[in-house]
This record gives C-alpha cells, sequence and structure tokens, in this order.
C-alpha cells in the first residue's frame, strides 16, 4: 500500500517539476520591442514593418539584436547564432526572427508564417 502511495507521488511531482521547466523555458523568449528609445531612431528601424522588403527587415532586426546585444550583461553569449527573438516593429506588427550571422548587417532571418500585422 505504501509503495503505490508513494508511486503515486513521485508521478505528481515528475509532472509538477516538467510543468515548471516548460514554463520557465518558455518566458526565456527575446521580446524586442522598437518603440523604445534606444531602437525608435535607428535608420534600418524607424520605418519598417511586416509589410517592408525582407531584407529590410532583416538589417532593421539585425540593427537592434545588435543594440540588445551591446546592452546585455553578456554581450558575447547573447542572440548567438541560432537563437531566435520576437520583434515588434515601430507599426505594432510583429515577427519573429531567427539569427544567422551577428556580425552581418544582415545578420537576421525572418521565420516564415510568424508575422503579424498592427492592427
Amino acid at each position: 500500500m505504501n509503495y503505490r502511495r508513494f508511486l503515486h507521488g513521485a508521478k505528481f511531482w515528475v509532472w509538477v517539476v516538467l510543468f515548471v521547466a516548460y514554463s520557465a523555458g518558455a518566458v526565456g523568449v527575446v521580446l524586442i520591442d522598437t518603440y523604445e528609445d534606444r531602437y525608435r531612431e535607428m535608420s534600418k528601424v524607424k520605418l519598417t514593418s511586416v509589410k517592408s522588403d525582407a531584407d529590410l527587415r532583416r538589417a532593421g532586426a539585425s540593427q537592434a539584436a545588435a543594440i540588445y546585444r551591446a546592452q546585455s550583461g553578456m554581450p558575447f553569449s547573447t542572440l548567438q547564432p541560432g537563437s531566435r527573438f520576437q520583434i515588434v516593429w515601430p507599426d505594432g506588427s510583429v515577427e519573429t526572427v531567427t539569427v544567422v550571422d551577428p556580425s552581418s548587417p544582415l545578420g537576421t532571418e525572418p521565420v516564415k508564417g510568424t508575422a503579424v500585422t498592427a492592427e
């Protein structure tokens, strides 16, 4: 009888730990809001939206990512190649972007199907 109760309790705590780990991972998504003062007047960001040309969006996201990296506590380990972040353009539209090459002016790639236009 005690074995069953122990097994039931162990299963419960395994699910609790998995739920907490998943929640903590989901919160770790980086969101860059280009309406903030530090991004707003950047040349490639100022007039960009999800309806803009793909190269302009790549350049704007790369500029915003560079500023984010420079102002983070660990600039060389933040937004490494392969990492994703969401960017909110000045008009309110949002899209997810993947970092391809942090040293390139077009070092990001918008993820297809993630663009949401502003209302």
